[in-house]
């Protein structure tokens, strides 16, 4: 990590971390800058760099940090650039080196500019005079790798590059495999199925639209599963639209193994000589399938030069084509298919007696603080996620036939994305709004202002349901914008109602209530503002799943409630009708991440996809940095649930909350020591010392809302009330001499204030700041004079300082701004002579301060280090996650491992064989 008066552009690459992103724009790989990611996806990271020796761009491919120390994936990059050396061809993306530096192996590349073929197809159907020359190109490409005897193996649009002059470059060559003397390769080898591991959990190898059927049965694999997926490809070009595509990955499978290819797909003026190309291409017989690429290569440039050739006009399928001998067993197929349409069997099942397995894959993303804000589409096809992979945190966007992530422009510092009904737009939150990002084109709009957001919900009728804040009631609004009206009212010893979902009758929804342990956990909600009903005591949020198609459950509303308990997630039959959940809990799988909301990291789609993250993402560990960045110590263990930390004003102790079997209290650790500080049923959360250390001021949610209570360090005497009010109270920072005391409380019309309380006298607390902007996390400067605290009023979060006075006192004018480009949590160093804060990406910023009489001067702010902090440095309800001790030393709540843990995907779960 860089010290503060390094200059990160030209830093060498640090000791690699693998839970880190492996390279930030300024790195150095030898001869090679960095200058910017371009892409991820689940085989590697792609960054545009500069040959500083050659001044010629190149591209950098390195392993995903959390499969880094795989030595299988290893292998696999080794041979990629062993395979890439061995090709010296133009429509081949050209290797310049391996390099390895600090701990990464990297590719370095030709950087090929231009879009790659998903991208142009998108646009549509392709005119035979720009498709045919890019698979002329194609076809050249695969024919010189065939002749060293090199598999691709993972043709699809996404690895090739169209080049703005035309000429196609074919890239990816991750999965290539060189052939065995036989001629063929192993299935063990070859196999792009779920190849279970001994977690059972899968990675796909491939893209499932463009297998070959031999390869999507695991079976040999030689060259002509490539012309399979070129005759895809070239279909997809000429037709507008893919040979196969199902609703789920097991349609989509069942399709390549089953299903012909549709002629009246394709254009009426193909020409004949392509139409039987196609079909050659596309046998399912790799025996009666082209045999060699080079010869569509010459079909390709003879359709070109239009030798004896039209268009057809016959309505016989391409497919015909095959020897008439093999058409009885694909007629009895056919019948067959029809029959298990008719009884509504999944569609993998077209091939078997039995239920398809179910089966997990993994989805690995790029590194995020936010490992349980993702969504899968309703319609199973998408999956949106929460990143910092690029250094800022941002929704990105996988389409899961390809195994490719992007970032969608616009939603930086967004956060807890949902979708529209018809997986055409997302939701998502930011620090001041509820935005919605409609994926046909255009830059995300304004809904609903919001002061920070817990979770959305969009119904069939255009509305969305949505929790402002963590502690408020839910909203409801049209989804083009408008007024909000509320749509729950709390209940008895309820706080805060979020996370909702609707249920498939549009009238109700799931949603979760936080409050005392008689009151908290999921309910179901109706639109019509009829009483809401508890269906279970949780520590999480809950999701519905609708049972399977043609199941009788569907009519009778009789689904399936998923949440986490005690670190598992399970289901249970949810009925509805009777808003009552039925029969025994299953079990899906076990250590499930619940972030500091109740937001469980778990999400399903309409078509019976269920995905996952483990709590490993969120393990946890405090530890000392000095400002360089180097790490000093560590306090206690691991742990998944600590939270927020407090130094004490000797620096020998810390107080921090932690979760026991899931009651929240606060925990003092002194050394090795850990002891108990709060023992009440309710959550005791977000504390800060006496400036003597001799008591401790925090929140408290035994009466039903968020008060405040202080009590002696020593644990003698009861906790005493301080502050009882409407809303959410939450302490930040006390006075050096005392007597003061500063704390942010919720309020519906006004989101967040600044209020002050005095430790003696009434305890009469009065307002520091109230504006229509959410203020939150005062902080008193050590000599008293100033509060620095940070507020949306700009439209994103900043860092601003206030003079101080008493209350009943005139306050003298004057406010300044310290952070220039986004800000958090501000924290005074114990000298005053300089303000603390994260910057949007999680990096602690330090900005000096010069006082003269009673102006205040901030300078410009200089990056410290990056944190790895939890929540990185976004506020998104997780409160401040660091301290200061009074030797300047900063304890950090630091994430082990939050870019280590994929998504995974269950398909075709099968709860009823479980129990």
């Amino acid at each position: 990590m860089a010290s503060p008066r390094s200059n990160p552009a030209t830093s060498a690459v640090p000791p690699y971390n693998p839970r880190q992103l492996a390279l930030v724009p300024g790195t150095r790989l030898g001869v090679y800058e960095v200058t910017a990611l371009i892409g991820e996806g689940g085989m590697g990271q792609v960054y545009r760099a500069t040959d500083t020796k050659l001044r010629r761009p190149v591209a950098i491919k390195i392993l995903p940090p959390s499969l880094a120390a795989d030595r299988h994936r290893l292998a696999r990059f080794q041979r990629e650039a062993e395979i890439l050396a061995s090709l010296n061809h133009p429509n081949i993306a050209q290797i310049h080196g391996l390099e390895e530096s600090g701990g990464i192996k990297a590719l370095v590349m030709e950087l090929v500019e231009g879009e790659d073929l998903s991208q142009l197809l998108a646009r549509g159907v392709m005119p035979l005079s720009e498709a045919l020359p890019i698979a002329k190109q194609i076809a050249e490409a695969l024919e010189a790798a065939h002749e060293q005897g090199i598999i691709h193996r993972d043709l699809k649009p996404a690895n090739i590059k169209v080049r703005p002059d035309g000429t196609v470059k074919v890239l990816d060559f991750g999965l290539a495999r060189a052939n065995d003397p036989s001629g063929g390769s192993t299935a063990d080898a070859n196999s792009p199925t779920l190849a279970a591991h001994a977690t059972l959990m899968g990675t796909i190898l491939g893209t499932t639209a463009y297998m070959a059927p031999e390869q999507a049965r695991g079976g040999t694999v030689d060259k002509r599963a490539d012309v399979w997926a070129f005759g895809v490809v070239l279909w997809e070009m000429v037709a507008g639209r893919r040979v196969f595509e199902g609703a789920t990955m097991s349609d989509t499978l069942a399709f390549v193994l089953t299903k012909d290819p549709d002629r009246t797909t394709l254009p009426a003026t193909t020409p004949l000589r392509l139409q039987r190309l196609l079909a050659r291409c596309l046998d399912r017989d790799p025996r009666m399938r082209l045999r060699d690429i080079g010869e569509a290569r010459v079909e390709i440039e003879r359709t070109i030069a239009g030798v004896g050739d039209g268009a057809v006009t016959s309505t016989s399928s391409p497919a015909t084509s095959s020897a008439p001998r093999r058409r009885l067993p694909w007629m009895i197929a056919i019948a067959a298919v029809l029959a298990a349409v008719a009884f509504a069997v999944p569609a993998v099942q077209y091939l078997r007696e039995t239920p398809p397995p179910e089966t997990r894959t993994e989805i690995v993303t790029p590194a995020t603080d936010q490992p349980a804000s993702f969504a899968l589409s309703p319609d199973g096809r998408q999956i949106v996620f929460v990143s910092s992979g690029d250094g800022t945190s941002r929704l990105w966007l996988r389409p899961l036939a390809t195994t490719t992530a992007q970032p969608l422009g616009g939603t930086e510092g967004g956060r807890h994305p949902f979708w529209a009904p018809d997986s055409r737009s997302i939701g998502f939150f930011t620090d001041t709004a509820l935005k919605r990002l409609d994926l046909g084109g255009g830059a995300p709009q304004t809904v609903a202002p919001v002061s920070s957001g817990a979770g959305g919900t969009w119904s069939a009728d255009g509305f969305i349901v949505f929790a402002p804040s963590p502690t408020g009631p839910l909203m409801r609004v049209p989804a083009a914008g408008g007024s909000a009206v509320a749509v729950t009212v709390f209940g008895p010893r309820e706080m805060g109602h979020r996370w909702p979902q609707m249920l498939p009758d549009g009238r109700r929804f799931l949603f979760y209530a936080g409050g005392l342990p008689d009151a908290a956990g999921i309910y179901l909600g109706a639109l019509d503002g009829s009483p809401h009903k508890r269906l279970t005591l949780s520590e999480s949020a809950g999701v519905y799943l609708a049972a399977g198609p043609g199941r009788a459950e569907t009519s009778r509303g009789r689904g399936w409630l998923l949440w986490v308990r005690a670190g598992v997630l399970v289901a249970q039959h949810l009925d509805i009708g009777m808003a009552a959940l039925t029969g025994e809990p299953v079990t899906l799988a076990d250590g499930i991440d619940v972030d500091m909301s109740e937001r469980s990291a778990a999400s399903v789609a309409a078509t019976g996809l269920v995905a996952y993250r483990t709590g490993a993402a969120r393990q946890r560990r405090l530890t000392w940095f000095d400002r360089s960045g180097t790490a000093r110590g560590t306090v206690g263990g691991t742990d998944a649930t600590w939270g927020r930390p407090r130094v004490s004003p000797d620096g020998r102790r810390v107080a921090v909350g932690d979760t026991v079997q899931g009651n929240q209290d606060l925990w003092l650790l002194d050394g090795t020591r850990t002891s108990r500080f709060t023992f009440d049923s309710a959550t005791e959360d977000i504390c800060i010392w006496s400036p003597d250390g001799t008591r401790i001021v925090f929140t408290s949610t035994r009466t039903g809302g968020g008060d405040l209570y202080q009590k002696l360090t020593s644990g003698a005497g009861m906790e005493e009330l301080l502050v009882a009010s409407d809303g959410v109270k939450t302490p930040s920072s006390w006075s050096a001499d005392g007597r003061f005391v500063l704390f942010h409380s919720t309020d519906p019309k006004t989101s967040s204030d600044l209020w002050v309380v005095p430790m003696a006298g009434d305890r009469k607390p009065s307002v520091f700041l109230k504006t229509p902007a959410r203020e939150v996390w005062g902080a008193f400067s050590p000599d008293g004079r100033w509060v620095a605290y940070h507020s949306n009023e700009s439209g994103r979060a900043e860092v601003y300082v206030r003079p101080f006075v008493p209350p009943g006192t005139a306050a003298p004018g004057g406010v300044w701004q310290v952070s220039t480009a986004g800000g958090i949590h501000p924290v005074w160093r114990p000298d005053g002579k300089e303000l603390y804060y994260l910057d949007p990406a999680g990096a602690m910023m330090a900005a000096p301060i010069t006082i003269t009489g009673g102006t205040l001067e901030p300078g410009a702010p200089t990056a410290l280090f990056s944190t790895r902090i939890l929540g990185g440095g976004v506020d998104a309800g997780q409160g401040r996650q660091y301290d200061v001790a009074p030797d300047g030393r900063f304890l950090i709540n630091t994430v082990l491992d939050n870019a280590g843990v994929p998504i995974t995907l269950i398909q075709n779960w099968q709860p009823d064989a479980k129990k």
